[in-house]
């Protein structure tokens, strides 16, 4: 717990507004008590049920002015059992983005952080509900936060980053691997800095733009000494050939590697494990390299803007030691609908995505939690339409190796009349890269696929009430020889009624299957009645 509101704190403080703005920042903070009565019903044939209650506090604040703007929504939920089928939990939830100008147009600070339960273990079956102790899902805390500088010379703009994160996995280690799938090593805590540089000439004394940028990024997992270091300098030119058409390109070098140590062996070769069920890693072991990549990276592309709704980017060019291929589309379908896709190729793990995912999210957004269980879902709507990001790439699974991630995301959203909407649709490829060893089992080489979707909508009925709903549909797979597909599909809906200012009432209902290759299927419908007190 202590850990936790260190990081609510600390993110809490780039929420307010900086010296000189106070007078002109709106702020809005409601913190909030609520108490819920939950039904669930197992429908896959054994027809047990459970019944517990619940107690909850939580906040949701913001603040928006001239210089700083950002939100909160965090939430600790209690539940307690009428039985013993399941022990009583903690639950923790929570999302934050501030940023704040320190100096206008020069120095200026931007945050986040995240706290979320979601799967294991690729291999294991995706619960939606969450309900009892469930052996395949953990609890992860992250966050991240540095200045930026920007400001020009002449002609000349340049920019400056730092980004600190920290990632931490509350992974208990119970969950039973389908039979004769290999132990794979669990995530702990990592931490990553990333620092750039750049400098750049908009079009005008020269008939092109360019931009030269310079970034080194290192993390340290502490999974066998686990370290990730990648540097690298390139020059980007963008040359207009016609009002809505520029040619693009950019050339540079880069250099990637990523070592680790080996896992302590008993006189068999099978890994020892800690108390926590972790591998150990053998002080005495070098440092083994499972990745390594150096050399010119380059790339081409166009530029399209038909319209002022429409950009359409694509790239075409050689990194990573092979092709690489990135695009994104931004679209406007109106004032108040937009669309989003992006095609995404990078080396990775799943601290660093989760602290970028995270800081790509707006400070800005919709808090669209799941009525039955409080968590936020994978994609997170910014409050501007077309704005926001999925997460549902970094989280198929918490994985300690690094690895090359290839996909495509989506997203949809907006506002028509009393109607608020989001869509999102993603498929993510993670391309293992780890040292290769006769004595223990090696991930190297071998990729877990996912294909995600989600969409919900909330629909005002009066000024005091409203309803909202959501669908989702997943699917899993692992490379590892063997390892059984998992999917899922599911379905809720919920009716809320402001009763007071301070007092609100909510009714939901949902329903969700899951699918393990060859074990069958886990299917549960869940009813919540909830009383929330707003103060």
């Amino acid at each position: 717990m202590r850990k936790l509101r260190i990081v609510v704190t600390g993110i809490g403080l780039t929420l307010l507004p900086t010296a000189g703005s106070v007078a002109e920042a709106a702020a809005r903070v409601v913190p909030y008590l609520e108490v819920q009565q939950v039904f669930d019903a197992d429908l896959s044939g054994d027809g047990d049920s459970q019944t517990y209650s619940a107690i909850a506090a939580g906040i949701d604040a913001s603040v928006t002015g001239p210089r700083t703007e950002g939100q909160i929504s965090y939430r600790y939920e209690r539940r307690i059992p009428w039985n013993d089928n399941f022990g009583t939990e903690d639950v923790h939830s929570g999302l934050a983005r501030g940023r704040a100008d320190v100096i206008p147009n020069l120095l200026s600070v931007d945050g986040g952080a995240i706290a979320l339960r979601t799967r294991s273990d690729i291999r294991g079956g995706a619960p939606v509900f969450l309900t009892g102790d469930d052996k395949n899902t953990t609890q992860v805390y992250g966050f991240y936060g540095g200045p930026s500088l920007d400001t020009d010379a002449g002609p000349l703009k340049l920019g400056a980053n730092y980004r600190f994160g920290y990632v931490k996995v509350k992974d208990h280690g119970s969950f039973v691997l389908p039979n004769g799938q290999p132990a794979l090593d669990r995530f702990d805590h990592a931490t990553n800095h990333d620092v750039d540089v750049s400098i750049a000439m908009p079009s005008g004394d020269l008939p092109f733009a360019w931009t030269v940028t310079a970034g080194y990024t290192r993390e340290n997992a502490s999974q066998l000494d686990q370290r990730f270091v990648g540097k690298y300098v390139r020059n980007d030119v963008v040359f207009p050939v016609s009002p809505t058409l520029a040619l693009t390109g950019g050339i540079g070098y880069e250099d990637i590697k990523v070592t680790e140590r080996a896992a302590l062996r008993d006189s068999n070769g099978v890994p020892i494990l800690s108390g926590s069920g972790r591998f150990i890693t053998d002080p005495d072991s070098p440092r083994l390299i499972a990745y390594q990549t150096d050399g010119l990276i380059w790339d081409v592309g166009a530029i399209w803007k038909p319209n002022r709704r429409t950009t359409i980017e694509g790239r075409f060019g050689r990194r990573y030691g092979g092709r690489a291929v990135t695009g994104s589309l931004d679209y406007k379908l109106g004032r108040r609908t937009a669309v989003r896709v992006a095609v995404y190729d990078a080396i990775d793990s799943f601290g660093r995505s989760l602290t970028r995912g995270l800081g790509s999210l707006p400070t800005s957004f919709n808090v669209n939690r799941n009525p039955l269980t409080g968590d936020f879902s994978g994609c997170i709507f910014g409050s501007d339409p077309g704005t926001g990001g999925c997460l549902d790439d970094t989280l198929q699974s918490i994985s300690t190796a690094n690895y090359r991630s290839r996909g495509v995301v989506g997203m949809l959203s907006g506002e028509r009349g009393p109607w608020t909407f989001g869509v999102g649709a993603g498929y993510a490829n993670h391309k293992y890269l780890t040292p290769r060893s006769a004595a223990l089992f090696s991930v190297d080489g071998i990729a877990d696929e996912s294909v995600y979707t989600e969409a919900n909508a909330t629909r005002r009925l009066s000024s005091v009430s409203g309803v909202t709903g959501s669908v989702f549909a997943n699917w899993y797979n692992s490379g590892i020889n063997r390892a059984p597909s998992v999917s899922d599909i599911g379905a809720t809906a919920s009716y809320y009624r402001n009763f007071t200012d301070h007092l609100v009432g909510q009714v939901s209902a949902g329903v969700y299957n899951t699918h393990v290759k060859n074990a069958g299927n886990s299917a549960h419908a869940q009813a919540v009645v909830s009383l929330r007190y707003q103060f």
